[in-house]
């Protein structure tokens, strides 16, 4: 075999299995979307079950957002401002929850903060329980979605110039102001980014959630265990609200596409100055 013959042999694999991925990822959306008609998604949204679970996903994901932005931004702070084998290590560990199984994360939440638990306990002295709440599927989501945030915005901190953050002292800025001023703009567009992957991972949440949170329609049912449960009787109506999360999914990635060419643009328009 000449060595062009070894080449084009090469590409033609590399094609091959290429072509093989593409359909792998695209060829069950492109079912899904092929298998509900107009008709049949406007049918699904007739499930008592579907427009409660939708409005709640949307609130509890959004609050679960909100939470990871307050307490997660100073913490990706902190640890991007850090260097050593211990900043290696807490990096590791608040990433850990990405990684483990959604069911052990319920397991986790569960006999953390359930009525059987320490815990659970005193927050029951105080008249206060997180289980089957709507409190609960805030705390699942945001326990399975905080570290893709996290993980953006340290990523964001460490990138922006720390030559910038050392003139904004010298000019006599402190600490607060250099982080609103400075850091915090530069790494604005990394920061969406990593929110809206943060609020997609949110609203796709399941298995937590079932375990922690139930499945109880109105109250802690939201759209994957609408979808979940819609199988077993109202196919429609699973595939109607499996078509909105496809679309929420690709409204975060195009807004992720267009955060990344806003930081690539600025800082473009930074170096050109």
């Amino acid at each position: 075999m000449t060595q062009g013959q070894q080449i084009r042999l090469g590409r033609a694999m590399v094609w091959l299995l290429s072509t093989l991925m593409v359909g792998l990822l695209l060829l069950p959306l492109l079912g899904l979307a092929l298998s509900t008609g107009f008709s049949e998604f406007v049918a699904g949204w007739s499930n008592p079950a579907v427009l409660p679970a939708l409005w709640l996903s949307l609130e509890t994901s959004t609050l679960s957002l909100l939470l990871s932005l307050l307490l997660g931004t100073p913490l990706a702070w902190l640890i991007a401002q850090s260097r050593g084998q211990r900043q290696a290590l807490a990096e590791s560990l608040f990433k850990l929850p990405m990684v483990i199984p959604p069911a052990v994360a319920g397991v986790a939440l569960l006999v953390t903060f359930g009525g059987s638990s320490w815990l659970g306990a005193q927050l029951a002295t105080l008249g206060l329980s997180l289980v089957f709440t709507k409190a609960a599927v805030v705390l699942a989501q945001t326990f399975v979605s905080a570290p893709y945030y996290l993980s953006a915005a340290i990523s964001a901190f460490r990138s922006v110039d720390s030559g910038l953050m050392w003139v904004g002292r010298s000019l006599g800025a402190g600490p607060a102001r250099v982080f609103f001023r400075i850091a915090l703009p530069l790494a604005a567009p990394a920061l969406f980014s990593g929110a809206a992957m943060c609020w997609a991972r949110s609203l796709g949440e399941f298995g937590a959630t079932l375990m922690f949170a139930g499945n109880l329609s109105g109250r802690t049912q939201t759209m994957p265990l609408a979808i979940f449960t819609a199988l077993e009787s109202d196919l429609q109506a699973a595939q109607a609200l499996s078509i909105v999360l496809v679309l929420a999914a690709l409204m975060v990635l195009f807004g992720t596409v267009l955060a990344r060419r806003m930081g690539r643009s600025r800082q473009e328009k930074g170096e050109n100055l």
